[in-house]
C-alpha cells in the first residue's frame, strides 16, 4: 500500500508540473538555534497553464498561517506532507503568500554552540521540503531568492549573489538573489563564523572561498588548484559557467564529501587541510566533482532517478579530466585503472545496470564515468566536446533523459550508440576487456600491469628490473608496486633497493616502505626514524607505532618528540600518541588519568564524529566497561551522520553478545536521555 501511495504522489506531482508552473520564490527566513526551528514568510509567483483542482507544495511537518492567493485568503489543507491549495487561483499569472513554522527532523542541521555553532542544509534528492516549502519533484524548476535573518556575529551563505545586508539591533539580514531557475533540492544555507577570500575566474566569475576562523591559514592547501579547475571546465565544457557567482564552504560533520547546491557548494570539514595533510587527503577531486555539477545536475537535471548517471557519472568523469589537466595522463589513467578494478570486483554482486533507479552509487558515479570515457574514446575528443556543448545549450535550465544526450552524440559521429547503450548502460557487468584495451594505450599502465603480473616471479629474476625502475623517473605507483612485492623478501636481500626508495624523496614511495617494514632491522632504525619527519601524517602514524612497538628502550624519547602532534582533522596522531603514552609505564606516571581523560573528552559531543569515532575505537580497547565510554557510544547512535551511527550500533551489537556488557548497558538506561534510551532499547531487543 505504501508503494502504491508513493506512486500516486509522484504521478500527481507529474500531472501538476504539466498544468502549473512555479516561476519564482521569495523567502524571508528566521532561524532559531535555541528552538532548532525555522520560520518565514514566502511568496511564490506561478502560472496556471490548464485547469487543475488542487495545487500541491511539499512541506514536511510544518504549520501554516495567512495563506493568501492573489490578495485574498485561500482555502487550503495541511496534511503534514503537503500544503494543498483548492481555490483562489486562475489561469495565467498568480501569486501565493504564506507564513510557516517548522522544527525539521532532517535536512536542516544545528551543529555545536556559541563560537562553534553552525547551521547548514543537505537537501540531496527531495529533502528541502523539510525546512522550506518547495517541490520534491526535480522537474519543477524555480528561481529561489532567500533573505535570511540571524545573529550579526555570524555569516550566512545561500544560493546566488548577495545583493545587500540590512541590520536591526543584534540581527542582520542577508539578501541573496538568483537569476535562473533550479530544482528545490539545490537550495541551501550555511551559517557559521567563517573567514572569506575571493578569487576571480578568467571570465570574471567571483570564486568565493570560506573557512572557519581558526582555519584561515589553510586556504592555500585546502583550495589548491580551485581557480585552475574552474578555468579548465569553462574551456573544456565549452559552455560558460551558468551562474553569477561560485561559493564554497566547509561544515562540521557534513553527511557526505560534498553537495553541489546551485552556485554554493557545501563540503566536509574533513577536507580542510594544512600543507602536510594535503598529501594524505585533499579536496581536489571533490572540488572538481562538485563544480562539474554546476553544469551537470544544476543547470540540466535528470528527469528521474533512472537517469541519475547523467549527473554523477558526468561530474565524476569531468573531475578526472580536471586532474588529468593538473597531473597528467599517467595519473588520469591510473585513477581509471583503480576504478576499473573496483568495478570488476563489485560486478560479482552488483547486478543492477546504470539505467535503473535502484543502481548503486558505485554504478552511477564510477561506472558512469567509465562509460563516458569509453564514449569519448569511441567518438573522439573533439566530437565528444561538440556533443556535450550542444547538449548543454539545448537543455539549459531544463530536465533531461539519457536519450537526449545520446541523440547529440549521434549527430556528431557514426559511432555505434545503440551498442554502447546496451553494453555500458543497460548491462550490469563491467566490460573489463574493453577497459583494459583502452587503458593499455598508455605506456605507464602497460608497464604497471606487466609489473603486477611478475608478482610470483622469483626475486632473483626480477631484482635487476626493480633496480632499473627505482632509479627511473617512472610514475610513483609503479615504484610502489615494486616495494609491495619486496614485502616478503628479507632485508639483507632487498637492502639496496630499499635505499633507492628511501632516497627518492617521494612521499608515496617512502610510505610504501614504512607500511611494508613493520619489523625494523637495527641497522635501518636510524633511516626508519626519518619517516617521523615526512610530510604525511599517515606515514608519521605508521612510523610512530612501529618504532614504539619494536624499541621499548626508546619510547620516552619517541613520545617526547611527538607530544605536540595533532595530525589530520580526526586527530589521528594525537589520539595514537595518548594511547602509546598510556601504554608506557615510565612516561609521565603521575599524569595517566589526565591522558586517559583527554581521550574520553575526544569521544564527547564537543567534537566532530571523526574525532569521536577515533577516540571510541581506542577506548573500547583500553577500558570498554567505563560508563563514560558506554554513554558516549550510545549517544553516537543518535547522531545525524549515518556513518557514525552505523559504527556505534554495530559496536554495541557486538558488545552485548557478552552478558557482562548487556548488563552494563541496561544499568545505564536510567541515566540516558529519552532519545538515547529509545535507541539503546531497540538494540538490546
Amino acid at each position: 500500500m505504501k508503494y502504491i501511495l508513493l506512486l500516486f504522489s509522484v504521478f500527481s506531482f507529474a500531472q501538476q508540473t504539466q498544468k502549473v508552473d512555479f516561476i519564482k520564490c521569495n523567502a524571508s527566513l528566521n532561524l532559531s538555534n535555541q528552538n532548532k526551528s525555522v520560520n518565514g514568510t514566502i511568496y511564490y509567483d506561478f502560472n496556471v497553464i490548464s485547469a487543475i483542482d488542487t495545487i500541491r507544495i511539499d512541506s514536511k511537518n510544518m504549520v501554516f498561517y495567512n495563506v493568501i492567493i492573489n490578495g485574498k485568503p485561500a482555502k487550503y489543507k495541511n496534511n503534514d506532507k503537503e500544503l494543498l491549495l483548492f481555490e483562489g487561483f486562475k489561469k495565467g499569472k498568480n501569486r501565493l503568500d504564506f507564513t510557516y513554522y517548522a522544527t525539521p527532523k532532517q535536512t536542516l542541521y544545528f551543529i555545536g554552540e556559541d563560537e562553534n555553532l553552525q547551521i547548514w542544509t543537505q537537501g540531496q534528492g527531495k529533502y528541502t521540503s523539510n525546512w522550506l516549502p518547495s517541490f520534491d519533484d526535480v522537474n519543477e524548476k524555480v528561481i529561489f531568492n532567500l533573505t535570511i535573518a540571524f545573529d550579526s556575529d555570524y555569516q550566512v551563505i545561500s544560493n546566488g549573489k548577495l545583493i545587500k545586508n540590512t541590520e536591526n539591533k543584534a540581527f542582520k539580514s542577508w539578501h541573496y538573489q538568483m537569476q535562473k531557475p533550479m530544482s528545490s533540492y539545490l537550495v541551501m544555507l550555511a551559517i557559521g563564523k567563517f573567514e572569506k577570500q575571493v578569487l576571480k575566474s578568467k571570465t570574471g566569475i567571483p570564486l568565493e572561498q570560506n573557512l572557519k576562523l581558526g582555519d584561515k591559514n589553510k586556504f592555500e592547501s585546502t583550495y589548491k588548484y580551485s581557480k585552475e579547475i574552474f578555468d579548465f571546465f569553462e574551456q573544456e565544457i565549452g559552455v560558460k559557467y551558468p551562474w553569477e557567482i561560485y561559493k564554497q564552504v566547509p561544515v562540521n560533520d557534513f553527511l557526505y564529501a560534498g553537495m553541489e547546491n546551485t552556485s554554493a557548494t557545501i563540503f566536509s570539514q574533513d577536507f580542510v587541510v594544512d600543507a602536510i595533510g594535503f598529501n594524505d587527503r585533499n579536496y581536489i577531486n571533490v572540488n572538481a566533482h562538485e563544480l562539474a555539477h554546476q553544469w551537470f545536475g544544476d543547470m540540466i537535471t535528470a528527469k528521474s532517478g533512472k537517469d541519475h548517471w547523467l549527473q554523477e557519472g558526468f561530474a565524476s568523469y569531468y573531475a578526472l579530466l580536471a586532474e588529468k589537466k593538473l597531473f597528467g595522463d599517467d595519473y588520469f589513467n591510473y585513477e581509471l585503472l583503480k576504478i576499473a578494478e573496483e568495478l570488476k570486483e563489485a560486478s560479482k554482486t552488483d547486478t543492477i545496470p546504470i539505467l535503473n533507479t535502484k543502481a548503486s552509487s558505485l554504478s552511477f558515479y564510477k561506472k558512469g564515468a567509465w562509460a563516458l570515457h569509453v564514449l569519448r574514446e569511441g567518438v573522439g575528443e573533439k566530437n565528444f566536446q561538440k556533443a556535450v556543448k550542444n547538449y548543454l545549450n539545448k537543455y539549459k535550465f531544463k530536465n533531461v533523459v539519457t536519450d537526449d544526450f545520446l541523440a547529440e552524440i549521434k549527430k556528431v559521429s557514426s559511432y555505434d550508440i545503440d551498442g554502447f547503450k546496451k553494453n555500458w548502460l543497460e548491462k550490469s557487468d563491467f566490460n573489463v576487456s574493453e577497459a583494459i584495451s583502452i587503458l593499455s594505450k598508455n605506456k605507464f599502465i602497460k608497464e604497471y600491469l606487466d609489473i603486477q603480473k611478475n608478482e610470483k616471479t622469483p626475486f632473483a629474476d626480477k631484482k635487476a628490473q626493480f633496480e632499473t625502475i627505482l632509479k627511473s623517473n617512472a610514475f610513483h605507483p609503479t615504484k610502489q608496486e615494486v616495494i609491495y612485492q619486496l614485502a616478503a623478501i628479507s632485508f639483507d636481500e632487498k637492502k639496496e633497493l630499499i635505499q633507492l626508495a628511501m632516497q627518492s624523496g617521494d612521499v608515496n614511495i617512502r610510505q610504501a616502505v614504512a607500511e611494508t617494514m613493520p619489523k625494523i632491522p637495527l641497522d635501518f632504525k636510524e633511516q626508519y626514524e626519518s619517516f617521523l619527519e615526512d610530510n604525511s601524517y599517515k606515514t608519521r602514524e605508521i612510523a610512530l607505532q612501529n618504532l614504539w612497538a619494536q624499541f621499548p628502550e626508546n619510547r620516552t624519547a619517541l613520545l617526547e618528540k611527538s607530544k605536540d602532534w595533532q595530525g589530520k582533522n580526526d586527530k589521528n596522531l594525537r589520539i595514537i600518541w595518548l594511547t602509546l603514552a598510556l601504554g608506557t609505564k615510565e612516561y609521565e606516571p603521575t599524569k595517566k588519568a589526565e591522558l586517559y581523560n583527554e581521550i574520553i573528552n575526544y569521544a564527547s559531543t564537543s567534537f566532530d564524529s571523526s574525532i569521536r569515532q577515533n577516540a571510541l575505537e581506542i577506548l573500547i580497547k583500553i577500558k570498554p566497561s567505563d560508563e563514560r565510554v558506554l554513554q558516549s557510544l550510545v549517544n553516537a547512535t543518535t547522531h545525524h551522520k549515518w556513518q557514525f551511527v552505523k559504527f556505534a550500533k554495530e559496536t554495541i551489537r557486538e558488545m552485548i553478545k557478552k552478558e557482562e556488557f548487556r548488563k552494563l548497558f541496561k544499568d545505564l538506561l536510567p541515566k540516558l536521555s529519552e532519545k538515547e534510551q529509545n535507541s539503546l532499547k531497540s538494540l538490546l531487543k
